[in-house]
């Protein structure tokens, strides 16, 4: 990555995890209190440093494009562990959590992370490029993603309501699986310069890349915060939803949060990539955290629905379709000529905005 990677890590990002997992068990024998969770929220900011730390250190010895799918399959795992978990030990009224998690991880995705990162780019570059081709098929295959595990619950017939009958839920799963497939074959293999960077393109020298042991390690230590993370956020889950009840605001913020905080390490490191002139990780990381995202947890919540008979809402409401479609339409636009300005960024971020805004006042 762009930035010098040091032979010994720094102490907090090996520091930082570890003190995570002592807050978690502090709180399994003394129990929630609001010092512990104000103490979880404080140490799941600084995991995430940790965790954007030991990502950097093993995309930068891997290489493009195979660094930034470490962190973005490595992320959307155990945001599928958190929600799975939440599905299987919560009742009817977490039928649509894996549906607003998802839905908000890609608007999150796609105007927030890229929004920043357009926005911090332009203003500190003036413009940056980015190879299309790879934009465009991401965008392909999230646009397919979407519409068939989020809008077509809404219009078939086989089951009552936004929501789909067993054998629709298997076949999303295996389409999903079969497109974030493809999509993984053609930008490992297949078409892997879709997904490096353009020479010439004026990015920042890398440092020599980490030697094998500290990639190693910074591999395990990066998988220990990730996993860190999710369980600190699924530990704030019931203070949030407190809260989020108490100010009377929909309950579908609460997926919005649990997207936002999963995808803080990803985010951090885009934005890091951005403001380096290294644009092409950032449209990797952000473009395929999204179809991991998807891509990963309609599969597994389809099966914990059919194993288990748990319920499971999938189909948006109205205001969400508009907002997917606005999202996915000015994707196409501003990411379709592979050069950017401060310009895309504002219009990504308030669109950004506008769901955010309309998921407190709908």
């Amino acid at each position: 990555m762009a930035h010098s990677t040091p032979v010994r890590a720094p102490w907090w990002a090996c520091t930082w995890p570890a003190l995570a997992w002592v807050i978690l068990g502090i709180r399994i024998f003394a129990g929630p209190s609001n010092v512990i969770a104000a103490a979880e929220a404080f140490i799941l900011i600084a995991t995430v440093f940790s965790a954007v730390y030991h990502a950097e250190v093993v995309a930068h010895r891997v290489g493009e494009p195979f660094g930034t799918l470490v962190l973005a399959i490595a992320v959307t795992v155990i945001e599928v562990a958190l929600i799975v978990s939440m599905m299987i030990t919560g009742g009817p009224e977490k039928a649509s959590l894996a549906r607003d998690t998802v839905f908000a991880a890609v608007i999150l995705v796609c105007n927030g992370i890229v929004g920043i990162c357009l926005l911090a780019g332009g203003v500190r570059h003036r413009e940056q490029g980015f190879q299309l081709q790879g934009a465009n098929a991401a965008l392909a295959v999230l646009i397919a993603l979407t519409t068939l595990s989020l809008v077509l619950p809404n219009f078939t017939t086989s089951a009552p309501g936004p929501a789909f009958s067993a054998s629709q839920l298997i076949f999303a799963g295996a389409v999903s699986l079969v497109l974030y497939g493809s999509f993984l074959f053609v930008q490992t293999v297949r078409h892997r310069n879709f997904f490096l960077p353009d020479e010439g393109a004026g990015e920042e020298t890398l440092a020599p890349p980490p030697s094998n042991l500290a990639s190693l390690v910074s591999l395990s230590l990066l998988l220990v915060a990730l996993v860190a993370v999710v369980a600190l956020a699924k530990a704030l889950t019931p203070t949030l939803e407190t809260v989020i009840g108490v100010l009377g605001a929909p309950k579908s913020v609460v997926g919005i949060v649990i997207a936002a905080l999963v995808l803080l390490p990803e985010g951090l490191a885009a934005f890091r990539a951005a403001r380096a002139n290294r644009l092409q990780t950032s449209m990797n990381l952000a473009l395929g955290s999204a179809l991991a995202s998807i891509g990963l947890t309609i599969p597994a919540v389809a099966a914990v629905s059919i194993l288990l008979h748990k319920p499971l809402i999938l189909g948006l409401d109205g205001k969400e379709e508009v907002l997917l479609a606005l999202t996915l339409l000015i994707s196409v636009v501003t990411l379709g000529t592979g050069r950017t300005t401060m310009l895309q960024g504002i219009v990504h971020i308030v669109i950004l905005a506008a769901f955010l805004f309309l998921a407190i006042v709908p």
